[in-house]
């Protein structure tokens, strides 16, 4: 049923295609768009799928194509006008691309795959399982939960191999010239590789740092030998199935290279924090809970790096992991599919990181991605790939062209300034043209948007997070065009907290454009009292900018950072445990649990003298042994039964970690279906509406944080052994 329609779609995008050139009045034209706008809004409120999708993006396909065609025909300046011709034509190209990319993305999720679940396998018909945990510079309380689930997930015995690839203690850096720089990683190396020892984990650190992440997977591949390689981000910790959900997809197809889970995500991300966007769901939703699925239909879901199986010998047919680029998952993926070899998209959050904490530490992770899907398009273009069908050419075409947006929305913001400012016509139309082609056409793409992507993206949410990565990576971009293989791989910091409110150091590009925005919107009121002969044009260019003064003004929300203590959020449990206090022990029911300490509901009564130091015991699974860990617990009290309190992790015991492992991470599925209960979906009048009001609000906590907070580097807190974070 959807491949047909599909092919319904596609027939009836060539017949609009078609009529999208008819010569029409702007009367006819405004008559038949609002027509057909009407129309989608009807299938949309209705809620009206199966063959009717077609039917939607045919008539969006129509309104979008008769706006191309108008746009390309009578709105670029003439030559005789070389600096508005050569700024319109520019304008021209970056709204192209954005349709360009607009179809692209609709024939990537035309189709989406949901998989039933993984061929369950007999033990002695499972392969051997190498898990790679990469690490550079994360310390222990984010690397060791991640290396204590790793051992706990379910598989056959003596068929699982857990790794730890430590780049942060290399030879290069114990031989570091820099003195502390050298102490620094010869005690890192110390302390992991004791911890590893604890846990029965194999430490692995080479030679030198080269190639990044992509030479230290590749390090890890020459010092193991089992059949399917598991990568796990160093704060990406999995779930106790994540090898009984996945593994089975290789005995089924022999050319399976890779099996991709999601990447789910404990904590907001620094713009959804900073804006206090309830209800808001999170931004990589799209992507993982559709695109990867629409990928998957055209054999082209690619490996995101983390949280996912590889099998060993179709990396070792390409060489290994592919470094050319600084996105080494990406273009290894597609080394593999020119190759023949087949992927697989599993929808089921199977592990739990971490986002980005700060504004920066954000805006450095996107940068990586945007060179090295930058680099992939320009050094291993999908178009001209060899081994690719064309369906894989065209979704890895718009995986990698979709990060030039800096480009794109860099020129929709400064564009109107042209006209305000310097009297420069760069798009030429009246009021009513504008009506009839321009809004409709806008209307048009943001009902498409709703209708596939409103599961996963309010309105205008997409603009807002492309406005706010554009102003940092659009030199990021440009320099990948200058030099190709000049990026370099940068590791994203995780864990760290703020300890108060501030503005980022990155913030002032940020108000310095609105400022802008806001002088062009002022000179512009200026100009329509007194240049009545241009009021059309002058409402036309008004109304653009009065789109870019929302997109800037919540910006300056996002860039005003709330303050976190929290290295980790809290996950709720209900397991049973004990306190054992002196020589008193005490029932207790875990109500939630951080990487830093825990909240507990005491069973008895307990007294508690200030400072009390206590050990936690926990029944580990099929009758293993009793976990142990230190706990402090802050304050004097005498509690009752049923009477909760806080205790503090103390020291690094690997129990600690199995304990993470086991109370937060053995069942990732209630954790993401909890964060998931609380996303709104909002249909274009309320997403518009729940922009206005962050607007409102976030101009003036910008300009309060501006006036009465400091502007500093963000910290990273890395807690010693003995003392964590706050809970």
């Amino acid at each position: 049923m959807k491949a047909t329609i599909l092919l319904l779609w596609i027939m009836s995008s060539g017949v609009m295609l078609l009529l999208a050139g008819l010569p029409l009045g702007v009367e006819a034209q405004l008559a038949i768009a609002a027509t057909a706008l009407v129309a989608m809004m009807a299938m949309k409120v209705l809620n009206l799928r199966g063959p009717w999708r077609a039917v939607f993006l045919g008539l969006g396909t129509f309104v979008i194509l008769r706006y191309v065609f108008w746009r390309l025909s009578s709105t670029i300046p003439s030559f005789q006008s070389p600096a508005d011709f050569i700024a319109g034509s520019v304008l021209v190209m970056a709204e192209l691309y954005c349709v360009a990319m607009m179809f692209l993305s609709l024939f990537t999720v035309a189709d989406p795959i949901d998989r039933p679940r993984a061929p369950q396998l007999a033990d002695e018909a499972a392969p051997t399982v190498d898990v790679f945990v990469p690490s550079y510079n994360e310390s222990i309380e984010i690397v060791a939960p991640t290396l204590a689930a790793a051992k706990r997930m379910t598989y056959p015995a003596g068929k699982l191999n857990v790794f730890l690839l430590d780049d942060g203690g290399t030879d290069q850096k114990l031989n570091s010239d820099d003195p502390v720089a050298a102490a620094r990683a010869a005690n890192r190396r110390r302390d992991m590789q004791a911890l590893c020892a604890e846990l029965g984990v194999r430490y692995l650190a080479r030679e030198e740092n080269s190639h990044a992440k992509a030479g230290n997977l590749n390090n890890g591949l020459a010092h193991s030998d089992g059949d399917i390689v598991a990568v796990f981000d160093a704060d990406h910790v999995p779930a106790r199935d994540f090898l009984s959900e996945t593994v089975g997809f290789f005995d089924a197809d022999e050319k399976l290279f890779l099996v991709q889970t999601p990447h789910f995500f404990l904590n907001p991300d620094p713009i959804e924090k900073n804006v206090a966007a309830a209800g808001l769901p999170a931004e990589n939703e799209m992507f993982y809970g559709l695109v990867q699925k629409g990928l998957d239909k055209w054999n082209a879901a690619f490996f995101c790096g983390s949280a996912a199986l590889l099998r060993r010998a179709a990396l070792e047919q390409v060489g290994g992991f592919h470094g050319s680029s600084i996105t080494e998952d990406a273009e290894s993926a597609l080394e593999l599919h020119s190759r023949g070899w087949n992927s697989l998209y599993v929808d089921k959050p199977m592990i739990a990181g971490l986002q980005p904490e700060t504004f920066e530490s954000f805006i450095g992770q996107r940068s990586r991605w945007c060179q090295g899907m930058v680099q992939i398009l320009l050094l291993k273009n999908p178009l001209f790939k060899q081994g690719l069908t064309l369906a894989q050419r065209l979704c890895y075409l718009s995986s990698s062209m979709f990060w030039l947006f800096p480009l794109s929305r860099m020129v929709f913001i400064f564009a109107p300034m042209l006209f305000i400012f310097f009297g420069m016509k760069i798009y030429i139309a009246n009021g009513q043209e504008f009506l009839s082609y321009t809004v409709t056409y806008m209307l048009s793409a943001l009902l498409i948007q709703s209708y596939i992507f409103g599961r996963f993206r309010w309105p205008w949410t997409s603009d807002l997070y492309e406005y706010i990565q554009s102003v940092m990576l659009f030199r990021a971009v440009i320099s990948v065009f200058l030099a190709p293989r000049r990026p370099s791989f940068n590791v994203t910091a995780k864990g760290q907290t703020l300890d108060e409110d501030r503005l980022s150091s990155f913030a002032w590009p940020y108000f310095a454009i609105f400022g802008l925005v806001a002088a062009s919107m002022a000179f512009l009121g200026y100009r329509f009292v007194h240049e009545p002969n241009a009021r059309d044009l002058i409402t036309v260019v008004g109304v653009w900018s009065g789109l870019n003064l929302v997109l800037t003004g919540i910006a300056l929300g996002a860039v005003s950072e709330r303050r976190e203590r929290r290295s980790m959020p809290r996950v709720a449990s209900q397991l049973r445990a004990s306190l054992v206090v002196g020589q008193e022990e005490v029932p207790v029911v875990i109500d939630d649990m951080s990487f830093g300490g825990l909240r507990v509901r005491t069973l008895g009564a307990v007294q508690l003298p200030a400072r009390t130091m206590a050990t936690l015991r926990l029944a580990d699974d099929d009758g293993g042994p009793v976990l142990e860990t230190s706990v402090v617990a802050a304050g004097r009290r005498t509690l009752e039964g049923g009477r909760g309190f806080g205790l503090k992790f103390y020291g690094s015991q690997s129990d600690r970690f199995r304990i993470i492992a086991k109370v937060v991470f053995s069942d990732i599925a209630p954790v993401y279906a909890h964060r998931s209960a609380g996303y709104r979906h909002l249909g274009l009048i309320g997403g518009t509406a729940m922009f206005a009001r962050w607007w409102a609000s976030q101009i003036v906590r910008g300009f309060v944080y501006a006036l009465l907070r400091r502007s500093t580097p963000a910290p990273s807190r890395v807690t010693s052994p003995t003392e964590t974070s706050a809970i």
